[in-house]
């Protein structure tokens, strides 16, 4: 074997190498990533509408008109419940309910956020729901946003709730670990998949995809694509919109956080 060839394959172990590596490192880091899970800085509060459920679980509610739906809301992977009380508000001051699910690990939650372990703490809090006001899924809206738009997904297909709104929403963690790391094997390394894409023919309730254009998180394409496989839902295009503002501000003629609640209420 010549000297030359040595070197290169060499080279090349050692390339692959890192490359496992690397694959090793995104495998053990990933949930630090996806899970950002800031933590409340201040005890929680015994007014202002938090209650505790099960084993460290932590709900927001704003109690809703007799017979008017709830919105049950599922944040972002950077947001905690401390950060939706003027979501709440807004929601309520339109005639809604609200109940905001916290996820194990977040603001004053207790646990480690997964897949699995945010599914069972929204199961939970729409099970508190049923138990202490007497709603069910034919008056819950389910609304989520960035992450948390692939916990809606799943419990509207588990026919948990009547509607469905989904805020920026992707099409499953494989393909943004896909489209963020595009060297990497994203989707095999992914253990916590949120794959709403393969479970859109499962929904059949009314649906409203809201996503902005210049979304600089989850890709635009992604929203479309997914609002494509669900039969019947509507697409709110916002042409000027990101990924953290496409609610908070009106977009003219859009309007997405006003559309959200009369699509809602629609439900009533």
């Amino acid at each position: 074997m010549g000297s030359g060839l040595r070197l290169f394959i060499l080279a090349l172990g050692a390339l692959t190498l890192g490359y496992l590596l690397l694959c090793a490192a995104a495998w053990a880091s990933q949930r630090a990533l996806m899970f950002p899970a800031p933590r409340a800085a201040v005890p929680l509060p015994g007014h202002g509408g938090y209650v505790r459920v099960g084993q460290g679980g932590v709900l927001l509610q704003r109690p809703a008109p007799e017979g008017a739906p709830w919105v049950v809301y599922f944040h972002g992977n950077g947001e905690q419940l401390s950060d939706l009380e003027d979501v709440a508000d807004a929601l309520h001051a339109r005639g809604l309910g609200f109940l905001g699910v916290e996820y194990p690990g977040y603001g004053w939650a207790e646990g480690a956020p997964t897949e699995r372990g945010i599914y069972a703490a929204a199961e939970e809090g729409l099970a508190w729901l049923r138990r202490e006001h007497g709603v069910g899924p034919e008056r819950t809206v389910l609304l989520g946003r960035s992450l948390g738009s692939g916990v809606a997904v799943e419990l509207a297909r588990r026919g948990l709730g009547s509607r469905l709104i989904l805020v920026s929403p992707y099409t499953s963690m494989g393909d943004m670990a896909a489209a963020a790391f595009p060297w990497l094997p994203g989707r095999l390394l992914v253990r916590d998949r949120f794959d709403s894409l393969s479970k859109a023919p499962e929904l059949h309730l009314p649906t409203l995809v809201v996503h902005g254009a210049r979304d600089e998180v989850v890709p635009a394409s992604q929203g479309r694509t997914l609002a494509a496989a669900i039969r019947g839902a509507e697409l709110l295009w916002v042409p000027e919109a990101g990924h953290n503002d496409v609610l908070e501000r009106s977009w003219g003629e859009a309007r997405p956080f006003e559309r959200i609640a009369r699509f809602a209420l629609q439900g009533r």
